[in-house]
């Protein structure tokens, strides 16, 4: 389950991590208040979002599929055969 939500917010935060790696190499200091204006943070939010939402849709996407029907868990001859894809 958590994997569902630490992928987006992974790729949510990228590019306000890429943005303060750019300051560190550019030798400012990336917790200076004057290097995250209004308009930059804008623009990283809406990056982020739709490098989440392009991931989740890609990963839904290409996410191998098992081919043929899902059998439940049942008995058997008094024996409990787990659920599993035919």
């Amino acid at each position: 389950m958590w994997r569902a939500v630490i992928e987006p917010a992974a790729f949510f935060v990228a590019p306000f991590a890429a943005y303060a790696l750019y300051l560190v190499l550019r030798l400012r200091y990336p917790f200076a208040l004057s290097a995250w204006s209004r308009m930059t943070v804008s623009v990283l939010t809406l990056l982020g979002l739709a490098a989440a939402v392009l991931a989740v849709f890609g990963f839904g996407l290409l996410a191998p599929r098992n081919q043929g029907p899902y059998i439940p868990a049942h008995m058997e001859n008094g024996k409990l055969v787990p659920g599993h894809f035919q």
